[in-house]
């Protein structure tokens, strides 16, 4: 695997060769069977672009984007000699929160639809730790996964990891057929479900044989570090104290976690703690961790799964 790195003098030049949604960068990414990944020094805000994979194409690469860049900057000369004095270049931001987190592969904008969801996001946004909790179908898994991929594709981050706790029931996990994947997948059909609605089924998988999305059972994370990830830990009501532990001390440097839960559904035993419940007692007040409640009110599945919750809440205060 070889690595090749060029520098950039400012945003401008990597919106100009990544493209509108970065489709010009996913074409080069095909093209040339190499990854590019856009990174931002947080010292110093410097620019670079990070050319990975076999060390013939990422050379093919590296001198496709040095031309590009290269025919960037002569045109951008040229545009500020014939300016008038006095004026600059308007540079261009990238895209507002507002105009939506994400674009599926069905060409559909995922925005937050309440005003909870809207202060989950940007918490998302601004902190590298994040808690969601709350009931079923207030979005709290699958913002989490849109804001995921928009860090991957904006190359804030080199990977997405998810994880879930392997709660079994009834059948023991080694009884099942096939490998670890098979075995656990039905526990994170859930999130697989998102990737597929966002991604579509052929990027889905393609990026998960390639380990840019990389399921990780949260009993195999121990002893691993992950840096420069996206981290999203799913139904975390069902953690152990220790397991949740255990999970945020695997975060590396320039990775971020978002945890979610409902600590009305624990399927662990009566006697044993939840890992979310305790967490949030624990890291109240932390700078860096943001916690998110979200209620029924921001439950955006079929009308009547909002009406099922309350009935639920009502009877458990009886």
């Amino acid at each position: 695997m070889t690595t090749k790195t060029i520098r950039l003098d400012n945003p401008q030049e990597a919106l100009e060769l990544l493209g509108e949604q970065d489709a010009e960068l996913r074409r080069m990414e095909r093209d040339f069977g190499v990854q590019i990944f856009l990174r931002q020094d947080l010292e110093s805000s410097e620019l670079t672009l990070e050319i990975k994979g076999g060390s013939t194409r990422v050379e093919k690469a590296v001198r496709r984007l040095r031309d590009r860049l290269s025919m960037l900057r002569h045109s951008q000369e040229r545009r500020e000699r014939a300016a008038p004095a006095g004026l600059t270049p308007v540079s261009v931001s990238l895209p507002a929160l507002e105009e939506g987190i994400y674009r599926s592969a069905f060409d559909k904008i995922i925005r937050p639809r309440t005003p909870n969801q809207h202060k989950y996001v940007e918490g998302i946004m601004k902190h590298d730790l994040v808690f969601g909790v709350g009931p079923a179908g207030t979005g709290k898994t699958f913002l989490a996964v849109a804001c995921a991929l928009r860090a991957l594709e904006s190359r804030q981050v080199h990977k997405i990891i998810l994880s879930r706790p392997v709660v079994e029931a009834g059948e023991k996990l080694g009884f099942l057929p096939g490998d670890l994947l098979e075995k656990v997948n039905p526990y994170l059909k859930p999130l697989y479900d998102a990737f597929y609605t966002l991604l579509g089924p052929d990027r889905f998988r393609l990026w998960r044989d390639t380990e840019v999305l990389e399921i990780v059972p949260l009993a195999y994370m121990r002893g691993r570090t992950f840096d420069d990830a996206f981290i999203v830990l799913d139904e975390a009501q069902n953690t152990t104290p220790e397991q949740m532990k255990m999970f945020l001390t695997r975060m590396g440097e320039g990775s971020k976690i978002v945890v979610t839960g409902d600590v009305t559904q624990t399927d662990l035993g009566a006697h044993v703690a939840s890992g979310l419940v305790r967490v949030i007692d624990i890291l109240q007040g932390v700078e860096g961790v943001a916690f998110h409640r979200l209620t029924e009110d921001d439950v955006v599945r079929h009308p009547l799964v909002k009406r099922i919750i309350r009935a639920y809440g009502a009877h458990e205060k009886k």
